[in-house]
C-alpha cells in the first residue's frame, strides 16, 4: 500500500469513528502509526485536520471542508488500487446490515424474492449499530443497510422503502395492559430494553416525540428469547413493528404505540460508486416492493 493511501485510510477512519484507538483497531495497526500518518498528511496539506481531546479526535472546519472534498476521489482510488485483491466469489455475495426498528417483513419478502431470482448470489445478513455502518459500508464490508436513522452523506445514495407502526410489548399484569394504545407520554416511568443496533434510533424518537419524560433505555444486547422473557418477568418494555405483533408471547400482550413518533421509517444507504451487480439489481427489485403510497412522498 502506497504511503499517499496509508495516510488517506487513518485520516477517513478516524474521522468515522472520532478516535485514534478506534480507527488502529480497523486498521490493525497501533495508535502512533495512525497519529503519525495524520500529522504527516496535515503538514503536506498545511492544514489541521483534526482537534485532539481526551475523549478522542473531531474533524476542524477546515478538515470538515477538505473530508467532504476528497471522500469520493479515496473511494475511487481504493477502488482502483485494491479490485486486483478482490476474491473472486465477492462479486457474487450480497451483504446486507440491519439497523431498523421496522420493516422486516418487507425485508424478509424483498431478499427471499431476491434469492429464488439469483440463487447464484450468496445473501448475508447482520446487524448492525449505526455509528459503525457509514464506515463498513465505505470500506465495501456491507453492500447497503436498512435504518430507522437518517444516515447518509454526499457519497452514499439513499431511499424511504417503508413505513410501519410500531408496537410496545408488556407484561400481561402491567396496568397499561387495559388501555386500547399508549403513548410515548404513558412510557415515561418504564424501563425500555433495546438492542444496541437500536438505542441511536429509539433516542431519535424520543427526541421527535418531545417528551417531558421519556422511558429510560436499557441496552439488552442477548436474543430476541431473552428480551422477550425479561418483559414476561416484569423487567421492562420493548418495541417492534406492528407487522410483528400478530401473536403475544405467553404471559405478554402487544399494545399500539399512537400519537407523535409512533411510526418508524425504513430507510436503505448504500455507497454510488459500488458496482457490485448484485447490489444493484437488489436495489432496483426492493425499489419495485415498495408500496405505491411511499413513492409519491
Amino acid at each position: 500500500m502506497s504511503n499517499a493511501l496509508r495516510r488517506l485510510d487513518c485520516v477517513f477512519t478516524a474521522a468515522d469513528h472520532g478516535s485514534l484507538r478506534q480507527a488502529a483497531k480497523v486498521l490493525r495497526v497501533r495508535e502512533s502509526s495512525v497519529s503519525r500518518n495524520i500529522v504527516a498528511l496535515e503538514q503536506h496539506l498545511d492544514v489541521k485536520l483534526f482537534h485532539r481531546h481526551v475523549h478522542g479526535v473531531h474533524l476542524t472546519q477546515a478538515g470538515q471542508a477538505w473530508v467532504a472534498a476528497a471522500r469520493g476521489h479515496y473511494e475511487g482510488l481504493r477502488d482502483v488500487l485494491t479490485a486486483e485483491h478482490m476474491p473472486k466469489g465477492d462479486t457474487r455475495t450480497l451483504r446486507i446490515g440491519l439497523s431498523t426498528l421496522a420493516g422486516r417483513k418487507f425485508l424478509t419478502a424483498t431478499i427471499r424474492r431476491f434469492v429464488d431470482l439469483y440463487p447464484d448470489v450468496a445473501v448475508n445478513i447482520e446487524d448492525i449499530e449505526q455509528e459503525p455502518a457509514m464506515a463498513a459500508l465505505r470500506r465495501r464490508q456491507i453492500d447497503i443497510v436498512f435504518t430507522s436513522a437518517v444516515m447518509s452523506d454526499g457519497t452514499c445514495a439513499k431511499g424511504v422503502f417503508e413505513r410501519e407502526r410500531l408496537c410496545v410489548l408488556l407484561s400481561a399484569s402491567h396496568p397499561l395492559g387495559r388501555t386500547p394504545s399508549v403513548s410515548w407520554a404513558d412510557l415515561a416511568r418504564e424501563h425500555l430494553l433495546v438492542s444496541p443496533p437500536q438505542h441511536s434510533q429509539v433516542c431519535a424518537l424520543l427526541a421527535a416525540a418531545g417528551v417531558d419524560k421519556a422511558p429510560s433505555l436499557r441496552p439488552c444486547s442477548g436474543s430476541d428469547a431473552t428480551l422477550v422473557q425479561k418483559v414476561q418477568l416484569g423487567q421492562g418494555i420493548t418495541l417492534a413493528e406492528e407487522s410483528a405483533c400478530s401473536i403475544a408471547p405467553e404471559f405478554t400482550i402487544w399494545k399500539s404505540l399512537h400519537g407523535p413518533a409512533s411510526v418508524a421509517q425504513v430507510n436503505a444507504v448504500w455507497l454510488e460508486s459500488n458496482p457490485k451487480r448484485a447490489l444493484l439489481r437488489f436495489v432496483a427489485m426492493a425499489r419495485r416492493q415498495v408500496n405505491p403510497k411511499l413513492r409519491q412522498t
